[in-house]
């Protein structure tokens, strides 16, 4: 007979629960003492109630002593050359001070505040929910081999040719370029001072030449080339042009446009004695610290504007100035004459405009160009089409992109003498009123052989000194 054992009773271990709560308080102490407040006792429930701290918080004034202008003084008596015009004591520096080192920390953005937070790197923070093993990291081993990791390929850099970066290498890439426009005059002698040859063109470069293509659209088809050109017939007494921009529409806004602003005038004014002033400090100025003070480029001067009365006598100017027109010097264009019997037109004054910003390029007068396509056939069908002004018959351009280098550009803002006259400024108003100009008579002529000498020597130096244009 088999008898079962009684089981074992299990041996019970005691363990008591520990639970530790810890409150935080990240917050600074108060930088001030306590301010005690004499409160009549009249029941813990009228303490407690919200219409209680509704009462306390209104009959509480604010310690803060706040001035009429809330810290910001707006009083502009002190501000030199407020009232005459001149808002550079209010407004922002040209040249912006460097940031100093214990104020950069007040730049950086919400996501560097705070504690650090230290993630593992090369992972992205949106990521697939997948598990991240260095195992994948590690050689694999051949259990049937001679039980030695596996090595992953090396891959090599392919070397590059730094002697494509020297820089008589750079001119030779420079003038492979002209050599496969004009395979002609392509050089093809030893190296002088003078003249060097160019780099070997590759098949791929002659064929991207002959059948040129769109970096980003090869559906787009090249319908015809231009030659870019000086127009050396063009040439002015500054051998340069300028961009004058209006801030407003000079004229009345219409659907059509003004034909009379293709032959407006630009008259500029006597420089006053505060602007000179001003352009004499700002060039001291910057001639004494280059690095903070720009360079202002000229004097800002005022300009008067003037137009034509009506449309017929703007097309009268139009064929009298155009070089191309054989019938330029017809007397029934102009019907006016002036004091000194030439024929001239009248333009009526518009506005005065004053200079708001300006640029000037003199040092790279070829930097900024301006543009110019002509196409004798397409000069004949328009002719023929009866969209012409003029002939086109005098063969004076030939088929190619004339550019015209742009020197100065300006941005003129219309003159309000209104508020000249609430800054206090009246005398200024009447100087301008009286030095008015209402109607000018201009006669057009040929240059004389002053003007004509000056052209000639900017022809010849660009004819001289390719590397200016």
């Amino acid at each position: 007979m088999t008898t079962i054992a009684p089981p074992r009773p299990e041996r019970v271990y005691h363990q008591d629960y520990i639970a530790r709560i810890r409150y935080e308080n990240a917050l600074p102490p108060p930088p001030g003492a306590p301010k005690l407040l004499d409160i009549p006792i009249d029941g813990l429930s009228y303490y407690t109630s919200a219409a209680f701290a509704s009462r306390l918080a209104r009959e509480q004034p604010l310690n803060i002593e706040a001035d009429a202008e809330l810290g910001m003084p707006i009083d502009l008596v002190g501000m030199p050359g407020i009232f005459d015009g001149d808002e550079s004591s209010i407004q922002a520096p040209h040249v912006i001070p460097p940031v100093h080192p214990r104020d950069k920390n007040l730049l950086r953005p919400l996501s560097e505040l705070g504690k650090p937070k230290y993630a593992p790197g090369g992972y992205s923070f949106l990521r697939r929910t997948e598990y991240i093993s260095s195992e994948q990291s590690r050689p694999r081993l051949d259990s049937s081999a001679s039980k030695a990791p596996v090595k992953a390929p090396i891959k090599l850099r392919k070397q590059q040719d730094t002697t494509k970066d020297e820089p008589v290498n750079v001119l030779r890439a420079a003038v492979k370029g002209f050599d496969i426009a004009n395979p002609k005059d392509a050089y093809t002698g030893s190296d002088t001072k003078d003249n060097i040859r160019g780099a070997v063109p590759s098949p791929a470069e002659l064929e991207a030449w002959k059948n040129p293509k769109h970096p980003s659209k090869p559906e787009l088809k090249v319908v015809d080339t231009y030659a870019i050109k000086p127009d050396l017939d063009a040439i002015t007494d500054s051998s340069n042009y300028m961009i004058a921009k209006f801030t407003s529409n000079p004229t009345q806004s219409t659907d059509i446009r003004d034909t009379r602003m293709d032959v407006g005038v630009l008259q500029p004014m006597d420089l006053t004695q505060d602007a000179e002033t001003e352009f004499k400090a700002k060039l001291a100025a910057h001639e004494a610290d280059p690095a903070h003070n720009p360079d202002p480029g000229g004097p800002m001067y005022s300009y008067e504007f003037f137009l034509p009365a009506d449309d017929n006598t703007a097309t009268n100017m139009k064929k009298k100035l155009d070089v191309d027109n054989p019938n330029w010097d017809d007397p029934a264009l102009t019907t006016r004459k002036n004091q000194n019997g030439y024929a001239s037109f009248r333009l009526n004054h518009v506005r005065t405009y004053d200079t708001g910003r300006q640029s000037i390029m003199s040092e790279h007068p070829h930097r900024e160009v301006a543009l110019a396509i002509y196409d004798p056939s397409l000069e004949e069908k328009m002719e023929q089409a009866g969209l012409a002004e003029t002939s086109a018959a005098s063969g004076r351009l030939d088929k190619a992109a004339y550019y015209y280098p742009i020197v100065q550009k300006l941005q003129l803002k219309p003159r309000r003498n209104k508020n000249l006259a609430q800054l206090g400024l009246p005398s200024r108003v009447a100087e301008d009123d009286e030095n008015k100009v209402d109607v000018i008579e201009l006669h057009i002529r040929e240059p004389d052989e002053t003007e004509e000498a000056k052209r000639s020597g900017h022809r010849l130096d660009m004819e001289n000194n390719p590397e200016a244009s």
